[in-house]
């Protein structure tokens, strides 16, 4: 059984979490922005669906992404240096998150639910969650969002309309958060996408090590717009 979070609960620490789904350490709750902040500050996410109640998680291993550690490929360098898409930041948080809540091959649904929507939007609006976006001709063709707190970012997800879209975007986001003296990415879960461009696993134990000093260091001098424009095109 996982604790049920009532309003003014907190969460368990995250060595609770259980091994059998890895990483589910607690059920309820709400998604205010008290209790999203709090959340990712211990390395703890919310993902469940429509038919079930909220869901908290703390995987271990974690699935990171060093900034200085990213592997560009070739083949992206390549398109990169066309300059084949527009990359803006923060201009359209939440078609971005509409966008990560399309249906995907061998997917019947999505946890980006019109609820989850407003709670990130309210998190955007104060300045804790960022959208990176790739254009084409005026059109939204890709992108990824994302929560920042501190010198910490904890990536969300990410959406393509357009090969190599999204993955153009995640390039100009490691030289954002390089410039911005912001190590970190957390990916959450083990996928080979992310794999390719250099992110590894790491335990639970090291990652919250990683966090407590990263929350805690104070927020980048630059706001993220300026922050986009004075980043290069690749790290």
């Amino acid at each position: 059984m996982v604790p049920w979070l009532r309003s003014t609960s907190l969460f368990p620490p995250i060595d609770a979490a259980l091994d059998d789904p890895n990483g589910l350490l607690a059920a309820g709750g709400d998604l205010s922005p008290e209790r999203l902040l709090a959340a990712y500050s211990h390395g703890i996410f919310p993902w469940y669906n429509e038919s079930t109640p909220i869901l908290w998680w703390s995987p271990d291993p974690r699935m990171v992404l060093f900034v200085g550690e990213f592997k560009l490929p070739r083949s992206l360098r390549k398109v990169v240096r066309q300059r084949r898409f527009e990359i803006r930041v923060d201009t359209a948080f939440r078609s971005v998150m509409q966008g990560c809540a399309e249906p995907r091959n061998g997917q019947s649904g999505t946890w980006i639910t019109p609820a989850v929507t407003e709670a990130y939007e309210a998190l955007h609006r104060q300045g804790h969650a960022h959208s990176v976006e790739a254009w084409r001709d005026g059109e939204l063709v890709g992108g990824l969002y994302g929560v920042s707190i501190g010198r910490m970012f904890y990536g969300e997800s990410m959406f393509a309309r357009e090969p190599d879209a999204s993955k153009v975007a995640l390039v100009k986001l490691v030289a954002m958060l390089g410039g911005m003296e912001m190590p970190l990415i957390d990916c959450q879960q083990e996928t080979e996408h992310l794999a390719r461009f250099g992110a590894r696993p790491i335990p639970r134990r090291e990652f919250a090590h990683w966090l407590s000093r990263l929350v805690n260091s104070p927020q980048p001098a630059e706001n993220w717009t300026a922050a986009a424009l004075a980043a290069p095109d690749e790290p």
